[in-house]
């Protein structure tokens, strides 16, 4: 069996993507093989203008249902599979459509919403983000929406969280916990990225770790796929192959407004370019072997290189997350 050949018989999960969707993406999501995706429909959006994000889903849903198809649950993801489909994963990038009202957890999760980040970035309702000088942890107001967020079964996902709150919600939650688009910070100093007691945390509680692509986590496009897969290497020693996935963080067709909507809002009159900062501000340029999700086989013949076993290569692309989803996506 060839590695393409390996990697086609696959369920791939990608844990993350942020791009301005067309068919021409989608069609890049089934060329690298992709089983299903979990897309951003929000990064500040208030509850109204998210409605409208779900329904031009719905629309690409009409227009496209060759190809791509909704996922409410992890056998969503199998069906997919077996139809030669993408399965397209709602998600929040931050807390904000819930607003201050504990009741439209449940109903965006009846909308197909199943991942909520509690922050993104800044200090929101629920906790701190991970560029906030004070981390205060998890508010009053979180709590009561991590026990909701358990209760009807949609993830928390900390990935752009401070390391207090991110700690607090393992605790708090009674259901493990994701960080779907993130690395290690013993690979690259990055400040998204994550301590090593955080990650032990998170996989001593049952949750899941997606490593991501994007170029400011890794330390820049000039690194290598072997580099890539020896940070997972690394990890799966210290944390174990069940927790661990890939969540690439890619963004495709994204204009510099946009990213900029994305870093800054509504809340702020100046552009806060983070970690682009070194980089221009603009968008990164992308590792040459992971240009589009078209890519994914790459990931596949890099960790088969590597030295991981045909088993342990399927935990990582896809078939961790499917577990995860399989007990993360139901009511408690």
């Amino acid at each position: 069996m060839t590695d393409r050949s390996f990697h086609d018989d696959l369920i791939v999960i990608d844990a993350l993507e942020a791009s301005n969707w067309d068919r021409e993406l989608l069609e890049e999501l089934c060329a690298g093989g992709v089983t299903a995706v979990h897309i951003t429909l929000v990064f500040w959006e208030d509850a109204r203008t998210t409605l409208d994000n779900i329904g031009r889903w719905h629309r690409l849903f009409e227009n496209h249902g060759d190809i791509i198809m909704p996922v409410r649950s992890a056998a969503d993801i199998e069906e997919a599979k077996w139809l030669g489909k993408t399965g397209i994963i709602f998600g929040f990038q931050n807390c904000s459509p819930i607003e201050d009202d504990l009741a439209l957890v449940q109903v965006f999760h009846e909308l197909g919403v199943r991942i909520i980040q509690l922050t993104y970035n800044n200090q929101s309702l629920i906790g701190a983000g991970c560029y906030e000088k004070v981390d205060a942890g998890i508010s009053r107001f979180g709590r009561e929406v991590i026990k909701e967020m358990n209760r009807v079964g949609m993830l928390i996902d900390m990935s752009h969280s401070a390391e207090l709150t991110s700690l607090q919600a393992i605790e708090i939650s009674e259901r493990p916990i994701t960080i779907t688009h993130a690395n290690p910070l013993s690979f690259h100093k990055g400040i998204r990225n994550k301590s090593d007691d955080l990650l032990k945390a998170l996989a001593e509680s049952g949750g899941m770790l997606g490593f991501s692509t994007y170029p400011f986590h890794i330390g820049g496009s000039d690194t290598t796929l072997d580099a890539f897969c020896g940070m997972i290497a690394d990890t799966v020693e210290k944390l174990g192959i069940d927790h661990v996935g890939i969540g690439t963080d890619m963004c495709r067709k994204l204009s510099s407004g946009y990213l900029d909507w994305m870093r800054s809002g509504r809340w702020s009159k100046e552009i806060d370019s983070g970690e682009a900062k070194t980089a221009g501000g603009g968008w990164p340029d992308w590792p040459t072997w992971f240009q589009t999700p078209a890519d994914f086989p790459n990931i596949t013949r890099g960790l088969l290189d590597k030295g991981f076993s045909q088993a342990d290569t399927a935990k990582i692309m896809g078939g961790n997350w499917l577990a995860f989803f399989r007990d993360g996506f139901g009511p408690s």
